[in-house]
């Protein structure tokens, strides 16, 4: 079948996520046949370079031999198994490495399908923690700007308006404070600690992106405003979650964004990439004081009763082990700063560009952010189209053209999605 035709089928059946299906009258939909490395291809072998790791997920390419290899070997003896009352290997090994690598209070795993799950569970821990020592702890704390999930909590805690707004009704208490990616460090701190006095006692935790607010146009900001926080946190005892969904597994440069602010979170959630990009897999990870919360007998009715019938995969885990294995055996790490510091260089020329206003990285995550075009114009739909031509996908947020390629770009990729994408600001935009 050709892309139209199954574009055709596809849309009599389909309700696409994050799309205005309106759209698709006009611009066509892809349907992909496969990918390879850094590469997706449609069914007419038209092939794209992959910007944006598939949603920020896929970070060692698509149809990666040893992650192939892992799940076809895990398919053999265990897909799946009921998670309550049953265990397997995998997710003993993952739990195990996950909290070998982080910093020591994070001593144990509870297991989800998604991120948005994971931001969950971390929000119903929290407030239960305190309930079950009688406190009664209804706020939530996060950043202007935020995003955090589209499930009902996750949403509450978020602040991006285009996905929210309309639910408002419906949705937990929350509270904002300033953002150190939109004013400067010493006001969002100043912000923060107003909010966690004038709440206080009532707020159970504070929830950031670190380093990166990622579906807020890419908004970035230093370490040093974490490690502040993690001290306002302790002063008005309220919980730090870090939701390191999108900013985990090396994206910001280092294989946790915590790293760079020298701290420990109370909670941590982690998604996306620690499966590669192959399965649905979301961990959070907590101290042992919380755990200890909730360790009681069953009708003293303190216990955490979250669950999901995909409870730690056993097919999602044993590609999460394949995914650590390989950022061990190949020092992904390490290698990544050389394609760091090859980005920077080569994205200099965009500040020169009369109708761009900022250019931005941290880690492996670069954004161009345009001066301001109307939004009926729609600019970054003309970068997505003009960019497709040329063979390389990108999908802007807006006037905000972002970066985030799989680790194993090589320096020609990366110099093709730099080059291509400044030809069309240049020139076409």
């Amino acid at each position: 079948m050709t892309n139209l035709e199954l574009a055709k089928e596809d849309l009599r059946y389909i309700f696409h996520p994050c799309s205005q299906m309106k759209d698709y009258e006009r611009l066509p939909l892809i349907p992909i046949k496969k990918g390879e490395g850094a590469y997706i291809e449609d069914f007419e072998g038209n092939r794209y370079l992959d910007c944006v790791s598939s949603w920020w997920v896929n970070i060692f390419g698509h149809s990666n031999k040893e992650i192939n290899q892992a799940l076809t070997e895990q398919a053999q003896d265990l897909a799946h198994v009921i998670f309550a009352g049953f265990s397997h290997k995998p997710a003993i090994d993952l739990s195990r490495r996950l909290v070998q690598m982080t910093p020591e209070p994070l001593q144990k795993v509870f297991f989800a399908d998604n991120g948005s799950s994971a931001v969950e569970i971390a929000l119903k821990m929290a407030f239960q923690f305190f309930k079950n020592r009688g406190e009664t702890r209804d706020l939530f704390v996060s950043l202007n700007n935020s995003y955090h999930g589209e499930t009902m909590g996750a949403l509450a805690v978020s602040d991006t308006g285009l996905y929210k707004d309309i639910y408002q009704d419906l949705l937990l208490k929350t509270v904002q404070a300033k953002s150190p990616s939109l004013v400067p460090e010493e006001e969002a701190l100043k912000d923060m600690e107003r909010v966690l006095e004038e709440n206080r006692d009532r707020v159970s935790s504070v929830i950031i992106e670190p380093l990166i607010q990622c579906a807020g146009s890419m908004k970035m900001y230093d370490p040093s405003y974490i490690t502040a926080l993690r001290s306002l946190c302790d002063k008005y005892g309220v919980f730090l979650i870090h939701d390191e969904i999108a900013v985990g597994f090396g994206r910001t440069g280092t294989m946790f964004a915590l790293e760079q602010a020298g701290i420990s979170p109370d909670f941590l959630c982690l998604s996306k990439g620690i499966t590669g990009g192959y399965l649905p897999l979301s961990v959070v990870l907590i101290t042992d004081e919380i755990y200890q919360a909730f360790y009681c007998d069953y009708n003293e009715g303190k216990s955490f009763l979250d669950s999901h019938s995909y409870t730690g995969n056993a097919l999602a885990c044993a590609v999460a082990n394949k995914v650590l294995d390989i950022f061990e055996q190949d020092r992904v790490i390490e290698k990544n700063q050389a394609k760091i510091a090859l980005i920077a260089q080569e994205t200099e020329k965009f500040r020169k560009l009369s109708n761009v206003a900022e250019v931005r990285q941290r880690g492996m995550v670069c954004a161009i952010e345009l001066k301001d075009y109307p939004s009926e114009q729609r600019v970054g739909l003309t970068v997505f189209q003009e960019a497709l031509k040329e063979g390389v996908y990108i999908r802007p947020l807006g006037n905000v053209i972002y970066f985030m390629p799989p680790y194993i770009f090589t320096e020609s990729q990366l110099r093709k999605m730099i080059d291509v994408t400044y030809t069309i600001v240049k020139e076409k935009l």
